[in-house]
């Protein structure tokens, strides 16, 4: 039965500590000496376990009920609310944060793109900084690394929870480099998040080749895109690579393609500094087909020196929807 002001104000101490209890795990201990807590009992990876809400009167029923619906919140996320608690402990030394030393690895890697470089820093933000942010590293043990790995598993974001259990593997790993702590734990990491299946698509078996060139030779739609899919078929490069590609990549007469680490940025265009996967120059050796239809492609060359101009904006490059559409007439053999 859910509790009341009156029946708590109501409760006498005893010879022996006893519960009040307020459902879903709250309860209410009440010592022999007079004093109130504010417990709440839960269980999570299979264990039972308590946290602390407070002591009344200074934390009221409805704080604690509040508090309660936070911790349940994040049971239910698969994070361990004593463990959070704990993670959130402001550190003496901010120098030896975990933060200030994520931070700290994250400048050291010059190498990065911008783009990347960006990406990498907000995901700590997003993900870890708020869990273990605080957290003096020194202190920091495997299940502490893992909280934020195992919040995010909980979202079912499971190539986020990957990454971050990487690029905490590498704070962890750059702070014994640096000599400030000695044994990295995020080495036991190994093997904690659920190994999700990934659905390959069917490879086109090579007895099928004449009918995949048939279905690519009599596509009906854009020439552009019908283009982009022959080349793409002989140059073996990510979408991305193809459809940002500028004229200023190409030497026609030595027959390479060099694909930069980053481009330009287009205005307006979304992800268009994108360059080689390997964020390195990337030679593409052309042979005389791709050379024959690169200098078809030239007829429809558009504006910004893109290769594949969008059907509707010569000042973008053709869309992903587009390139994934035309996935049908490489697929639609299969």
């Amino acid at each position: 039965m859910a509790l009341t002001d009156a029946k708590i104000r109501a409760a006498k101490p005893t010879d022996k500590a006893y519960k009040l209890t307020d459902g879903t795990g709250m309860f209410l201990l009440v010592h022999p000496n007079g004093s109130r807590y504010w417990r709440l009992r839960y269980r999570i990876l299979g264990k039972e376990k308590t946290l602390a809400l407070g002591v009344y009167p200074e934390v009221s029923l409805s704080e604690a009920r509040t508090k309660r619906d936070e911790a349940r919140k994040l049971i239910s996320e698969g994070v361990d609310p004593c463990e959070q608690k704990r993670a959130k402990k402001v550190v003496p030394d901010l120098q030896l944060s975990f933060e200030h030393i994520a931070r700290r690895w994250h400048a050291s890697n010059k190498q990065w793109a911008q783009s990347h470089s960006d990406k990498v820093l907000k995901s700590l933000e997003t993900h870890v900084f708020p869990f273990i942010g605080n957290r003096d590293i020194t202190t920091l043990n495997t299940p502490d690394l893992l909280i934020p790995v195992r919040a995010a598993e909980a979202k079912q974001i499971y190539e986020i929870a990957s990454r971050l259990q990487q690029r905490i593997s590498a704070v962890m790993r750059y702070a014994v480099q640096s000599g400030i702590i000695r044994y990295n734990p995020a080495l036991d990491m190994a093997g904690a998040l659920t190994t999700v299946k990934r659905q390959h698509r069917p490879a086109l078996d090579l007895s099928r080749l004449p009918e995949l060139l048939s279905r690519i030779g009599s596509y009906k739609g854009q020439t552009v895109t019908q283009l982009a899919v022959m080349l793409n078929l002989l140059v073996f490069i990510r979408s991305s690579e193809l459809r940002y590609a500028r004229w200023s990549e190409i030497d026609i007469d030595n027959a390479m393609w060099t694909i930069p680490a980053e481009r330009e940025p287009l205005p307006g265009v979304k992800f268009s500094h994108r360059g080689s996967k390997m964020r390195t120059p990337h030679l593409v050796p052309l042979s005389k087909q791709a050379v024959a239809i690169l200098t078809e492609l030239q007829t429809w060359a558009g504006e910004n020196g893109l290769i594949f101009t969008g059907a509707h904006d010569p000042r973008k490059p053709i869309s992903e929807n587009v390139m994934n559409a035309s996935h049908t007439i490489k697929h639609g053999a299969v």
